[in-house]
């Protein structure tokens, strides 16, 4: 590796949300629908609401200089237009211990979860509900602007949509496609108005979403790669022409590499990967497929900070290669002249990982869920050390 090709403000860390790490929250439609489901229930998950300091130490140690966090507005926002006091002290507290340790801080508006008023009127399937997320905003902007470096409205809204009215696995569990493209158009609208909100009170702000990228790669044939084209358009590139001029970044989650085949049913293709080495849910891993959406992503002349990358490996045995190969794919593209300034590895704790409950192991460090107690694991130190190497 060149180290003298990552500028020195490139940021360095790793990211969490609020629902996956910090217990109890009680009063979001995620809640409910594991109660309804009878599904593993989030609980106190990894107790980082009180354990923020302890965890934000961990990173600090292991030479992260930026952190990614949510906040969770159905804490802030219990009831409608009542806004919780404590809870907005307790996240400037939270953000104020970053800035204390020099962090670079990326704050996410909304990570999956809703407020259970929000999402009993409907949510974002009815567009007049965009009101509220736009307030939601404002109030976010006007609270935390002092500790916040870049703002994400909304984080990976093709998974939200497709899981929550597509495939119908996450609230509200329909399986509509109808559904599925007002969510889309609805989600496009709600960035739209809290980038304009955000710049109208902040105008030096920089503000952008976290979108889920798949490297899509065609097989031989002539309607394998027009399938492969439908898929890249349909899932990589809608959003953001719906969005168009309402970003100062591009924020990038890698998790997914497709081989895709063309198909006579919906959606018209299949993934036959060869999955010479996979994630402990399956997931190829495939550091070449970052290469080529970085590179891709160049046509937009805009920077571009990966958010999230990472993989569930609970014996930690990829972990620490899938890291340096995956940051080497982030340095080749940067040798192409793409303009990458920041680099967050998903997870910085074990966590919550939604359907999948808790036995997806992401973190760096490895949370014993019986007793709370946090373990760096060997693939944060060999991190640790790269941005050691690579920092200017």
């Amino acid at each position: 590796m060149m180290s003298k090709l990552f500028p020195p403000n490139f940021l360095w860390g790793a990211a969490t949300s609020a629902y996956q790490v910090e217990g109890d929250n009680k009063n979001c439609d995620w809640c409910l629908w594991e109660k309804e489901k009878g599904l593993k229930q989030s609980g106190k998950a990894c107790d980082h609401y009180r354990s923020f300091a302890e965890d934000f130490a961990l990173a600090k140690s292991l030479n992260h200089n930026a952190h990614r966090l949510s906040i969770e507005w159905s804490r802030i926002e219990p009831a409608e237009g009542a806004w919780n006091e404590m809870e907005i002290e307790h996240y400037i507290q939270v953000l104020k211990t970053l800035k204390a340790m020099n962090m670079q801080v990326m704050l996410t508006l909304h990570h999956f979860t809703l407020p259970l008023w929000f999402f009993q009127k409907g949510g974002f399937l009815k567009r007049k509900n965009i009101f509220y997320f736009q307030r939601f905003t404002e109030l976010a902007a006007k609270k935390f602007s002092d500790y916040v470096d870049f703002w994400i409205t909304i984080n990976e809204p093709n998974v939200y949509a497709s899981h929550g009215y597509l495939l119908g696995d996450w609230p509200p569990g329909a399986k509509s496609f109808l559904k599925y493209q007002k969510i889309i158009r609805n989600l496009a609208l709600s960035h739209k108005a809290a980038y304009r909100k955000i710049h109208s009170l902040l105008p030096e702000a920089k503000v952008g979403i976290a979108k889920n990228y798949i490297d899509f790669e065609a097989g031989p044939g002539v309607a394998d790669k027009i399938a492969c084209y439908g898929a890249r358009y349909f899932w990589n590139g809608v959003f953001y022409k719906k969005t168009k001029n309402c970003h100062d970044f591009l924020g990038i989650n890698y998790y997914f590499h497709d081989r895709v085949y063309a198909s006579l049913r919906p959606p018209f293709y299949i993934v036959k990967n060869q999955n010479k080495q996979v994630s402990d849910i399956g997931a190829e891993i495939y550091p070449e497929g970052l290469y080529r959406i970085l590179i891709a992503l160049g046509k937009y002349k805009l920077p571009i900070y990966i958010t999230e990358n990472g993989l569930a490996d609970r014996e930690d045995k990829f972990r620490a290669e899938f890291i340096t190969q995956h940051i080497a794919a982030v340095e080749h593209a940067i040798a192409q002249g793409i303009d990458i300034r920041g680099y967050l590895h998903w997870s910085l704790l074990d966590n919550f990982e939604w359907a999948h409950g808790f036995s997806p192991r992401f973190g760096l460090i490895e949370i014993d869920y019986a007793t709370q107690k946090r373990t760096v694991r060997n693939s944060a130190k060999v991190y640790a050390s790269l941005i050691k190497k690579l920092r200017i």
